[in-house]
């Protein structure tokens, strides 16, 4: 999960104490993550489940939280930052000895008379800079991976959300020292400070404008990185799908949270056959749930995150309003209250700004289609997404669509669980992110994959200058044969 506008641009203003502060930490870690490299399974483990026991004894403290920086519900919070992290812990304790056994290859003809394997390696000292829109599944999800590898971590909080922000930092330091986990509140400054330090790896959440700042920025340590990125996700709904299903499923993955969410449906492909049904599925199911206008205020839905983000989705409106779109619901937005109405918008050119931005609120451009190769080429024209979500009964649709188009991930008949489905990777592709996480691919990211080989016979000898007919034979026969 992602945010769609940067926040300020990185910038170096940051006090020097604090710098040096930084610093320091960077330093006193590095002892720390070669000792980690011989830590046992049976440590790391312990680690999550204190980590585990911390977030649960700030669970009331979380959920206060989510209130006050977004008016959040307290079941959303529960359902969007604390499940994944509780999940992702007994997940990975459950799986991570035999995740982390070292794993035995076959030999190949070049390679007789040795036995191979992979060893699993923490990278070391690593770098998670999270996000405003979940910060406390995309700060500490990718920690447990970080910890569950023997690494030490380095963390950032976004500013945008100070009380989570707060939260977060008890937690930490409550439970970690940190020369092994620390955590640091801040503007871009404090960003800057980081990625300008010789990290092993570095995960960050976020914007792709921000994505290709931090990939620089690791480029010049030659850091490997994760980048989770975002994007604009698109829906698909066919003339044979469960329409009332698909309504309503859409409606769940683009309204929570206020659609401050990076794998939230962005625009909606719908049959020209179908159109007008689903265009009055979504009003009923919208007027049902939130009411209208000034009834929708008082449904219990999240806020926007600040003024600034609540501007820029009005301005994306308006600039559709402006060149034809048509709002067939909701629309209203209050800025100084933090207030988007679920919004529905039809007949947008393709020119609007909300057809070429993440739109990162709950606004569903309604774009009809003829035939499915319009939607292939749509979607190939622009860059490739996090997410797709294929709403249709015809198993041939399906395939084409998942054959002719690229995207992070994908659910067909579902919308946004694959990101609950820990057996899969999560991740974008090329635009919308580099590399995933989640379960197995958490370890993946945050292990280096060491190759091992041992010589049991040495046959390698043969192969010795002077060169003789015996292995111009044996070069013969293995290029014949392969």
């Amino acid at each position: 999960m992602s945010v769609a506008i940067p926040a300020l641009p990185l910038i170096d203003s940051l006090l020097p104490a604090a710098e040096a502060d930084i610093h320091r930490v960077f330093e006193l870690q590095r002892d720390t993550a070669l000792r980690l490299r011989s830590s046992s399974v049976d440590e790391r483990l312990a680690k999550l489940q204190r980590l585990r026991a911390a977030v649960m004894a700030h669970r009331v403290a979380i959920i206060e939280a989510g209130a006050k920086d977004f008016r959040r519900p307290a079941i959303e919070v529960e359902f969007t930052e604390l499940m994944p992290v509780i999940m992702e812990i007994s997940h990975t304790s459950n799986h991570l000895r035999k995740w982390l056994k070292p794993r035995r290859v076959p030999f190949t003809s070049m390679s007789l008379g040795t036995g191979s394997w992979l060893r699993y390696e923490p990278r070391g000292r690593c770098l998670i800079i999270a996000p405003w829109n979940y910060p406390v599944n995309l700060l500490l999800g990718p920690l447990v991976a970080a910890l569950a590898c023997g690494n030490t971590a380095m963390l950032k909080t976004s500013e945008m959300a100070p009380h989570f922000s707060a939260v977060l930092c008890k937690i930490v330091r409550e439970t970690f020292a940190e020369d092994e986990v620390a955590i640091f509140e801040g503007d871009a400054s404090v960003a800057t400070t980081l990625l300008s330090l010789p990290f092993d790896h570095m995960f960050f959440t976020g914007s792709p404008a921000v994505g290709k700042v931090v990939m620089a920025a690791a480029a010049k340590h030659l850091a490997s990185v994760t980048l989770e990125l975002g994007g604009k996700s698109p829906a698909i709904i066919d003339e044979t799908a469960d329409l009332d299903l698909a309504v309503r499923a859409i409606i769940w993955a683009k309204v929570i949270n206020n659609g401050q969410t990076c794998i939230a449906p962005d625009h909606l492909y719908v049959q020209a056959t179908v159109q007008d049904r689903v265009i009055e599925l979504f009003k009923t199911h919208l007027r049902r749930l939130y009411g209208e206008g000034a009834a929708a205020r008082q449904s219990g839905l999240t806020r926007m995150i600040n003024q600034r983000h609540t501007a820029r989705v009005a301005a994306l409106i308006e600039d559709a309003r402006q060149r034809g779109a048509n709002i067939v619901h909701g629309g209203t937005v209050d800025v100084p209250d933090h207030f988007v109405e679920p919004t529905l918008l039809t007949d947008v050119p393709r020119e609007a700004r909300i057809m070429n931005e993440e739109i990162f609120g709950p606004v569903l451009p309604i774009v009809p289609y003829g035939q499915l190769d319009e939607v292939v080429r749509s979607i190939n024209d622009a860059p490739k997404p996090l997410a797709m979500y294929i709403w249709s009964r015809d198993e041939r649709a399906a395939k084409t669509l998942l054959e002719q188009t690229s995207a992070g991930g994908t659910c067909i008949n579902h919308v946004a669980v694959h990101v609950m489905q820990l057996n899969l990777p999560f991740g974008g592709v090329n635009n919308s992110g580099i590399g995933s996480y989640h379960g197995e691919w958490g370890i993946r990211a945050f292990s280096h994959e060491r190759a091992v080989l041992k010589t049991r016979v040495f046959l390698a000898r043969m192969f010795f200058p002077p060169y003789s007919p015996l292995m111009r034979r044996i070069v013969d026969f293995i290029l014949r044969h392969g």
